[in-house]
């Protein structure tokens, strides 16, 4: 009997026990919830997710880390395909697909005329910032070696031109195999008519033979060379991993015109026509006369505050000019080119909720060095990642300021 008592004692304390524990550790939660220590204790457990960039906050601020970006690390979101006219090929068929980087599709030529002045570098400038030895390349590697010809190549690098055919290995090969003596200088040869179309790469394979064994071809600016426009970007040896630091046409953008997130708002917005977004081509006050006209609301200097910049998700504006600027509708998404030309900066998603906008870099297709100005597409290929802002953050805005 005595022994049932206790048993019976025990089972009771254990029970009043686990009540009040239970109490407790309710109390305990539900101020876990209420004061928010619940969501700081599971950002420690679980981070919040990184920008798609790496930025740097700045008196001008938040910028990207130039010195952390590069061709390579901006990855497609969608997949897509055009074609279009060109000047100097025929028809050009673009394929991209989702998780694919901008590196493997996009060209020189769509580059061209903006501030990255991508045309201007060379081999040598590109390997210094990179780390990348040449020495270990093929010119099979250097995509735009491909289409060059006895002449456009002396052209290119004139240094060459001085050289005697049978010291130049490819140069000779080449010279051999069109059936002409090899005792004269690549220069005296290059006049020749039967070298004025036939490109080299179309009579010896490149893959054969070291980058540097033709002589200044480090030194030789890609736009020197012909056609140079129609490489892709990892098609120049290096510089789809060259960080954008190395481009010194950067640093000249005015981006002194800064503002503040100050208030994101979702998809039941309307008709917002107090805009600070748009295109290069439409301007940047372009209304949004719909019936979901997500958006952040700006704060700033004069009267940037209370002017809105428009979703992309939501708004299409008139882009690009020429003849492929009727590509894709003649549309783009809404937004800035607070970066200059080589990009478009999308605001994409809005969460309302947590205060945060979520924005993208668009691109564009260009075919302007040939005998036609062909003009460039609308910037709509993307969307690849670009930063993330929470309210009160900074953002630049560009030009114009209004």
């Amino acid at each position: 009997m005595k022994n049932n008592k206790l048993s019976y004692k025990l089972r009771s304390n254990a029970l009043r026990y686990l009540i009040l524990y239970g109490l407790l550790g309710g109390l305990f939660f539900h101020g876990f919830i209420r004061f928010g220590i619940f969501n700081r204790a599971i950002g420690l457990i679980f981070p919040p997710a990184l920008a798609d960039i790496p930025t740097v906050q700045s008196s001008e601020g938040i910028v990207p880390n130039w010195s952390q970006i590069n061709f390579q690390g901006m990855l497609m979101q969608s997949s897509g395909n055009i074609s279009y006219p060109t000047t100097n090929i025929g028809e050009q068929t673009r394929v991209w697909s989702s998780g694919e980087s901008i590196a493997q599709f996009m060209k020189l030529g769509d580059f061209q005329n903006t501030e990255l002045n991508l045309d201007s570098l060379n081999l040598s400038q590109i390997s210094q910032g990179t780390g990348i030895s040449t020495s270990s390349l093929k010119l099979s590697d250097f995509q735009l070696l491909n289409w060059q010809t006895l002449p456009s190549l002396v052209k290119a690098i004139p240094s060459l031109g001085n050289i005697l055919v049978s010291k130049v290995k490819p140069i000779d090969d080449f010279v051999t195999r069109m059936g002409i003596p090899n005792d004269k200088t690549i220069g005296e040869l290059s006049n020749y008519d039967v070298f004025q179309h036939t490109q080299i790469g179309s009579v010896i394979s490149l893959k054969q033979y070291p980058l540097e064994s033709i002589p200044g071809i480090d030194d030789a600016k890609i736009n020197s060379f012909n056609d140079w426009r129609y490489s892709t970007i990892d098609g120049v040896p290096g510089l789809a991993t060259l960080t954008w630091n190395n481009l010194p046409g950067l640093q000249s953008i005015d981006i002194s015109f800064i503002g503040n997130i100050d208030l994101p708002l979702g998809v039941e917005e309307a008709n917002r026509i107090r805009t600070l977004s748009g295109s290069d081509q439409a301007g940047y006050k372009v209304p949004c006369q719909q019936s979901s006209c997500p958006h952040t609301e700006l704060a700033g200097p004069g009267n940037t505050t209370g002017m809105q910049w428009i979703s992309g998700q939501a708004q299409q504006v008139r882009g690009g000019f020429g003849v492929l600027g009727s590509i894709n509708g003649s549309q783009e998404p809404t937004g800035r080119n607070p970066f200059g030309s080589a990009f478009k900066q999308v605001i994409w998603t809005i969460d309302e909720s947590k205060g945060s906008v979520e924005t993208m870099m668009f691109f564009r297709f260009c075919d302007r060095g040939g005998l036609v100005d062909l003009g460039c597409t609308p910037y709509f290929i993307g969307p690849v990642g670009f930063i993330d802002y929470r309210e009160k953050d900074p953002i630049i805005l560009g030009e114009p300021r209004q």
